[in-house]
């Protein structure tokens, strides 16, 4: 593969079922975590005659997956960057699979004790180190292999992956919770979601077989071999992103902040928050949330394409993050309400916001690194962000009810995040279509020579 070298029409619908596949499997299995936190891990991990403790405590565990997804992404850029970007997104596969086994086998607190909750963390740490080495294999592998004019569409498509996941996650509780009697779910019914984890070793088996890795990274492969030590195989690559790209990798975690936050508000803060304080069934919130998320398969794909013809990826980012802070009020009011129409009504407005940024958020990043360290800076952005803002989101709500008492202040934490994202997304220079074989500075003087 050279540069300018496009990838068949059908080879690329391939690559992206298979991208968009494994990344649903990826964020189902990582995601359901998200709704059993909010439906039923309280009491069976984590006992207290306080169900807010509980709650409280389940989240905790959540965002202990997040702080591990940072050092997943740097394990993973430095393999991508060295050695290709499919080897971490097999490995992560392999690795987010047996946790998430793991978890459904897991005897409760009544039966081991406080090993229990022990246990659990370990294996949600694991998760997040599988999911923080996926992301950035999954949204590389399509947007390096994409046609410079659909670069947008394809990027989004892995974004995707992750609402499909959160769905299916829901849609599994959903059934379960409507098939089930309460003793019955609570008993060992939650658990199923989980034993499907063992789906994902099948499918990177076939992602190693399958997929070839992306002509990018094949072109800074077949570089002279004395060129090829200091450029498409750097020793650290991740040094040399923070070291020369430092500022990029801020400007990308400042620019997840609102979207991450509100994602795992969405998908999982509003959950507990609708069935506990609002007063709405188990089975009529999650219907709301599954059917909201689903337009997301619909909109990020149209946003992200959008971006292809207006001819920037970082316009459409920052109306979605003004639109997101305007309607953070609005939103609770509508849920607070406790009707179903108007529920799913604000569901459907505020994913629809997010999917203005979520949908190109992958080519945005991936055109803001030079090839030789983008898995690294990529990668490291986006899981920085996903500790400080997705992972302690539910956590950070749900204290803030406790505290208040009221959902405004949930509205003032959205819109802070959205200030952070508004003030980093401003500030990065974009480079619309950026030839994606470029490479960094230091990398450029050494092939020169």
């Amino acid at each position: 593969m050279t540069a300018g070298t496009e990838v068949a029409p059908a080879k690329m619908r391939r690559l992206a079922a298979a991208a968009v596949f494994a990344t649903t499997l990826e964020w189902f299995d990582f995601l359901i975590y998200a709704t059993a936190a909010a439906l039923v891990l309280g009491h069976q991990f984590f006992p207290s005659a306080d169900p807010v403790a509980g709650t409280l405590a389940s989240f905790a565990t959540f965002a202990v997956g997040f702080v591990a997804r940072p050092v997943g992404g740097i394990i993973a850029g430095h393999i991508g960057d060295r050695f290709g970007r499919k080897p971490p997104l097999v490995g992560a596969m392999l690795v987010m699979g047996l946790a998430t086994f793991a978890v459904g086998v897991l005897p409760p607190y009544s039966s081991i004790g406080v090993w229990a909750p022990v246990l659990l963390v370990v294996a949600r740490l694991v998760q997040g180190l599988g999911v923080g080495a996926q992301w950035g294999g999954a949204a590389l592998l399509l947007v390096e292999h994409a046609p410079e004019k659909h670069r947008g569409y394809y990027g989004s498509l892995v974004q995707t992956g992750a609402v499909a996941g959160a769905v299916l996650g829901n849609l599994f509780f959903l059934i379960l919770t409507a098939t089930m009697s309460p003793a019955a779910f609570d008993a060992y019914g939650w658990r199923i979601p989980f034993l499907s984890g063992l789906l994902l070793i099948g499918i990177g088996v076939y992602v190693q077989l399958k997929i070839e890795d992306t002509p990018v990274f094949h072109e800074l492969r077949e570089r002279s071999a004395a060129a090829a030590r200091e450029a498409g195989v750097r020793k650290a690559p991740l040094v040399q992103a923070v070291r020369h790209h430092g500022l990029a990798i801020v400007q990308a975690a400042g620019a997840f902040f609102v979207v991450n936050a509100v994602f795992y508000i969405l998908i999982s803060g509003i959950l507990g928050y609708a069935t506990t304080e609002v007063g709405m069934s188990r089975t009529s919130i999650l219907v709301c949330v599954m059917v909201a998320g689903l337009s997301q398969l619909v909109t990020m794909p149209f946003f992200g394409a959008l971006t292809d013809r207006m001819g920037s990826r970082k316009k459409l980012y920052l109306i979605g993050c003004v639109s997101m802070a305007v309607f953070a009020f609005p939103l609770f009011w509508l849920i607070d309400t406790g009707s179903v129409p108007l529920v799913l009504l604000a569901l459907l407005i505020a994913f629809t916001i997010h999917a203005t940024m979520y949908g190109p958020q992958a080519t945005l990043y991936a055109e803001m690194f030079p090839a030789d360290v983008r898995f690294s800076g990529a990668s490291l952005g986006y899981q920085v962000a996903s500790v400080l803002a997705g992972g302690l989101a539910p956590f950070i709500m749900t204290a803030l009810l406790a505290t208040t008492g009221a959902s405004w202040s949930v509205a003032v934490y959205i819109i802070a995040c959205a200030v952070i994202t508004f003030i980093a997304v401003a500030s990065i220079r974009e480079r619309f279509r950026r030839n994606l074989y470029d490479v960094s500075e230091p990398e450029r003087a050494s092939v020169s020579r």
